[in-house]
């Protein structure tokens, strides 16, 4: 069995071929889809954070409407990059995005990756300490977002206050017990997912990371989730911990489908350069019909390795269209490869 549910970075674009052609667009269309996709038997609905970009940004207002108009579904991100974040605020948003979906966000966080602007960070008022880069500041800035979500005092109290202080020092409020359990690393590499492991986040994997070995995308990460995994157990954490991948995925059941994603461009890896330093790759798509795609996906190491898996949409192509490509796959390929 897995936790199957979308990924959606809420691209816009206001033009005639676009069928999402504003933010307010996309941000409506994103509630409608998770409100679809609960409706027809999925997991999870997870968001994209880009900022200087059409597409979808600060995520929490996002996250408390699908919070209200669903009853079952996970609601997350995937991911929030850490280095645009004040943490103690984030805490706060966080908290209440999560009580009133219930207890179902699942909170995905990273260091972050190359953004729309050169060094966008500074432009929200963040700078990196002496002697540390941007991927330490991002790093930082989610340690102290998982401390200050264990829910314990730090704050030293007004002795004066306008209203009654319950004794001791305070914490942020609201606090959503158990919210701290379901934060999630979007691991780059290796080492950073030995990272994540260590502070007992649970583990997100995209579809790139560094190119570590020069093997094949799914190899790199499937061993890159092994590694995540043999640190939890190292670090003593009790519980289980949660590990996702995401994939684009098109089961090919009709003209539209033939039409949108029939011609198989990107059926194989692809190795780039994310910064000047960084040599990446990035894992392929996959659109065929049901039973080459089934026989395909039996494969990927990476897919088998984890437990949550979320599917990238083309949310320009429409809410009736992305309900229809998340239906595809929980009707037609996930119970033969043993995921329903």
């Amino acid at each position: 069995m897995k936790t199957i549910g979308f990924l959606s970075f809420g691209h816009w674009a206001p033009s005639p071929q676009s069928g999402t052609r504003s933010a307010g667009e996309a941000l409506l269309q994103s509630i409608d889809l998770a409100v679809a996709a609960e409706e027809l038997g999925a997991d999870g609905a997870y968001f994209r954070v880009h900022h200087f970009a059409r597409q979808l940004a600060s995520p929490f207002p996002l996250l408390a409407a699908v919070g209200a108009k669903t009853s079952k579904i996970e609601i997350g991100t995937a991911v929030i990059d850490m280095r645009y974040e004040n943490p103690l605020y984030m805490a706060e948003d966080a908290g209440s995005a999560d009580l009133i979906a219930g207890g179902r966000l699942q909170l995905g966080i990273s260091r972050g990756s190359p953004e729309q602007v050169i060094d966008g960070w500074r432009y929200f008022g963040y700078e990196p300490a002496e002697g540390q880069s941007d991927a330490d500041m991002g790093r930082g800035h989610a340690e102290v977002l998982l401390n200050v979500l264990r829910g314990q005092g730090f704050a030293q109290p007004n002795p004066r206050p306008m209203f009654p202080n319950p004794p001791g020092l305070l914490r942020l409020e609201p606090h959503s017990e158990g919210l701290r359990e379901r934060i999630w690393w979007g691991a780059g590499s290796n080492a950073t997912a030995v990272w994540a492991a260590k502070l007992g986040m649970n583990l997100q994997s995209s579809t790139l990371k560094d190119d570590e070995t020069g093997e094949p995308f799914h190899i790199q990460q499937a061993k890159q989730i092994r590694a995540y995994r043999e640190a939890w157990k190292e670090a003593g954490h009790a519980r289980t911990p949660r590990v996702s991948v995401s994939r684009s995925i098109f089961a090919l059941v009709d003209d539209r489908d033939r039409a949108y994603f029939g011609r198989g461009n990107q059926s194989e890896d692809q190795v780039g350069f994310i910064d000047e330093n960084t040599r990446a790759i990035f894992g392929r798509s996959y659109a065929a019909e049901p039973d080459k795609l089934i026989a395909e996906l039996k494969q990927d190491e990476a897919v088998a390795e984890a437990d949550t898996l979320l599917l990238t949409v083309p949310n320009q192509l429409g809410v009736d269209y992305n309900a229809h490509v998340i239906e595809a796959i929980l009707k037609h390929v996930a119970p033969a490869l043993g995921w329903r």
